[in-house]
């Protein structure tokens, strides 16, 4: 059976895991304080074009989102968050854990407008509720879609009329950056918002996630949050050779490109064999809306996600590719559906 369930499934890409043998009895400082993690961090900065910047190298996602969440609000601020937000709905509570809530705003595409996060901080008026501090969006979104330039500018716009803090969630950056409807490039990140993360674990990593904070306000003490919170790496210099082998000849972007031509391979497949979309991506998740007896047929192959039912016969699925995603299955996934298509 092959997996379109996620896209960390597989282990990592040779390269990195060469790079881990070739000098894995090296002798390091610990905690992130080695050679190779502080390369890997000066590579950043330079493809983000902020010498300014902090770079922190953390393990996994929700780990970074509860880190900073917690580290840059107060007790009593909280976050704004689409419906389909990670940090509301996948993240068992982890936000709401360190004590901040997270207000949900309706969305049919998976964004946050700047109309969305003004009502809500219209609607929050005293001391009797919780005050909006931080706007969390991801990027591409829990849906596949992605944020415009003009987009992340209109929110970076409202985020500082309104005193708050622009965070993006970037566990699948490269997928966006590398659709073919994108047009903002990694350095307008770090230009129009306060923090975001650069993912790692679902880029061809092992395990990793690269949280730049742009905001000078927000650096104070971070490393006290990060190991106050256990997210203190001893072995970091693991995390910066990762780091440094995606970055030290765009790798990362690579293999980007590939798992969104892969999605792009089955969103055509689907096209043809005559489906529908619950939703229009161009990265590298795909949701298609597919009768149920056709989904128990593919379910025989394949491993996928149910993620939401249409209506009595049919369910959307979801599919994703990866950086290691193989195309001769792929394109069996997309014959298969064919071949039950015309036999139907």
């Amino acid at each position: 059976m092959y997996s379109f369930k996620n896209d960390y499934s597989e282990g990592a890409h040779p390269r990195i895991l060469e790079a881990l043998i070739k000098t894995n009895m090296e002798q390091t400082a610990g905690y992130g304080l080695d050679e190779y993690s502080e390369s890997a961090i000066e590579l950043i900065k330079k493809k983000i074009k902020r010498n300014d910047a902090e770079v922190h190298l953390l393990v996994g996602g929700t780990q970074t989102n509860l880190i900073a969440m917690a580290a840059f609000l107060r007790s009593h601020e909280a976050v704004i968050s689409a419906e389909t937000g990670h940090v509301l709905v996948h993240e068992t509570g982890a936000i709401e854990a360190t004590g901040h809530k997270v207000i949900s705003v309706p969305s049919k595409d998976g964004k946050l407008k700047p109309e969305n996060i003004a009502k809500v901080v219209e609607q929050h008026t005293d001391e009797h509720m919780v005050k909006p501090k931080l706007v969390y969006i991801s990027n591409p979104t829990e849906i596949g879609t992605i944020y415009k330039k003009e987009e992340l500018k209109q929110l970076s716009e409202v985020c500082k009329e309104k005193d708050l803090i622009l965070y993006v969630d970037g566990a699948r950056l490269g997928s966006a950056l590398c659709s073919f409807e994108n047009d903002l490039d990694i350095s307008d990140l770090a230009r129009l918002t306060d923090a975001f993360y650069i993912g790692g674990t679902k880029g061809g990593a092992l395990m990793g996630e690269a949280l730049v904070i742009c905001k000078d306000s927000l650096k104070k003490e971070f490393r006290f949050h990060v190991k106050q919170r256990g997210g203190m790496f001893a072995k970091g210099r693991i995390l910066g050779m990762q780091f440094l082998e995606l970055f030290k000849d765009d790798l990362y972007f690579e293999l980007a490109n590939h798992a969104n031509k892969m999605a792009d391979i089955l969103r055509e497949g689907i096209k043809t064999a005559g489906f529908e979309f619950m939703i229009e991506a161009s990265t590298n998740q795909v949701f298609p809306i597919f009768p149920n007896d056709l989904i128990e047929k593919l379910q025989e192959n394949y491993d996928f996600l149910l993620w939401e039912k249409i209506d009595v016969e049919k369910s959307a699925v979801r599919l994703v590719t990866s950086w290691a995603t193989d195309e001769d299955e792929v394109q069996k996934f997309v014959n298969q559906l064919l071949n039950e298509v015309q036999n139907n």
